[in-house]
């Protein structure tokens, strides 16, 4: 190799200048106590600044580093800031994120246990853990997938192709369906479209939580081909968890694959005075939870856990004459046990994270984070202006500032990002506008909470 070519791959002393130039970048922006809460900019403004960076010559690193830290990185809001309280934020640990550099330096590759043994080894100890702490059994296995999304479609994807398996010999029905809470995440509509399948939402009750009840009164309008019911053990909206223990029971009565789809709130099952709420769970076919929402982990990680996991490879192997050497070896490929073939090992910042660490502080973090939600609860409830919209269960608040339209909020909402205060864009319930707070980050305070909602009282 000579050239140019041979100049990318080569420790010369150009690439060992730009290596040490990227790793204090790294550096000092893991060093800022916080981060720039930063926002977007406008499209002509990037044109402007950041146009014409591929070429055919190159701008070379130095210059190619300084467009990023001057112009990209200050367009992307800090989604690790304390005060970014919108969708669900991520907060992870500094081993969490020294270790996502690690993943990508070493070059692991994680789809199979021939090429990547000692990563998927240290992926596998984290799924056990997670299976252990929802109460699976030893046998109990699966892998890491980019996000919930994914995670959920894998699962239902196993779902349909045990009841498939179970049904041979007999005729197949012209549709298949699932049950899902009307709270439910809009990546199950995703997956019902991707699978060419029915979703029925049964209702959830007054408290935002599906019930047993409400899926087998569900059940009756579905004739054939009834395959999965989905619980949520921490809506995204609200963070309230359903009955998951009458939900498996009504799944058990019709016959049907149990999946729990927890890639928010099922972390709250590591603080022990929440463990009530999640009962039920451990008798979930198959479940999700996202590190990176609320188990400290650097973006983006899915863990996707199967009751039986031998079923998952039967749905998902993908086979090919190149592929033989894996596929027939018998070997732990999780590559074999979700919708992906080519993966990275996003499993290992998590892991690092946990050994680092130790489970225990896991459990004060997320403990600390509901205890937050709860406070400002509190602080809201004593505010005249200020109407909670339902009591928090998990670490997510929802309120109302009494009297204020779509358009006072989004009007707030782009006022405290500009002043870098934090982040907290509109959401609604039942037509009704809001705010709300998503509560992850360890490093997010009561005082901070306390000066966004006072905000709101600003003009």
């Amino acid at each position: 190799m000579t050239g140019k070519a041979a100049k990318m791959h080569s420790s010369n002393a150009a690439t060992i200048a730009l290596r040490e130039e990227v790793l204090n970048y790294a550096r000092e922006r893991m060093a800022m106590d916080p981060a720039p809460l930063d926002g977007p900019q406008s499209l002509s403004y990037l044109k402007k600044h950041a146009a014409n960076t591929i070429n055919e010559k190159g701008l070379g690193g130095h210059k190619a580093l300084k467009i990023f830290e001057d112009v990209l990185a200050p367009a992307c809001i800090s989604t690790d800031h304390p005060g970014y309280l919108s969708f669900i934020p991520v907060a992870p640990t500094e081993a969490a994120t020294l270790f996502d550099l690690v993943v990508s330096a070493t070059s692991v590759y994680g789809g199979s246990w021939l090429e990547g043994s000692g990563a998927v080894f240290a992926e596998n100890e984290v799924l056990a853990w997670l299976a252990k702490e929802v109460g699976l059994p030893k046998s109990a296995g699966g892998t890491f997938v980019q996000g919930g999304s994914l995670g959920n479609l894998s699962a239902l994807v196993t779902a349909r192709h045990e009841a498939i398996a179970k049904r041979k010999g007999k005729k197949l029905p012209k549709r298949w369906s699932i049950i899902a809470s009307s709270e439910s995440h809009s990546s199950l509509k995703a997956a019902a479209r991707v699978m060419d399948i029915d979703i029925v939402l049964a209702k959830a009750n007054h408290e935002g939580r599906l019930t047993g009840q409400a899926v087998l009164d569900a059940a009756e309008k579905i004739k054939d081909g009834l395959f999965a019911v989905v619980a949520t053990s921490g809506t995204t909206n609200f963070g309230i968890v359903d009955r998951l223990d009458e939900i498996a029971k009504a799944a058990k009565q019709l016959g049907v694959w149990y999946h729990v789809d927890g890639a928010y709130g099922l972390a709250g099952i590591l603080d022990p005075r929440q463990k009530k709420l999640f009962k039920g769970v451990e008798k979930a076919d198959s479940f999700i939870v996202d590190p990176h929402k609320w188990l400290f982990t650097s973006f983006d990680s899915c863990a996707l856990v199967y009751r039986n996991p031998k079923l998952a490879a039967a749905a998902h192997t993908q086979h090919g004459e190149y592929l033989d050497t894996l596929t027939d070896s018998g070997e732990f490929n999780p590559s074999d046990y979700a919708y992906h073939l080519t993966r990275r090992a996003r499993g290992l910042p998590l892991w690092f994270s946990l050994a680092t660490y130790g489970v225990g502080a896991y459990r004060i973090a997320v403990a600390e984070n509901i205890d937050l939600a709860h406070k400002i609860a509190d602080v809201i409830r004593s505010r005249k202006d200020l109407k909670l919209v339902r009591e928090p269960e998990l670490s997510i608040v929802v309120f109302e500032r009494v009297g204020w339209k779509l358009a006072d909020y989004e009007k707030w909402s782009q006022r405290i990002l500009r002043e870098e205060l934090g982040f907290v864009t509109p959401s609604s319930h039942e037509g009704k506008p809001n705010a709300r707070f998503a509560i992850v980050n360890p490093r997010t305070e009561l005082k901070l909470l306390t000066k966004i909602i006072d905000s709101m009282s600003e003009k």
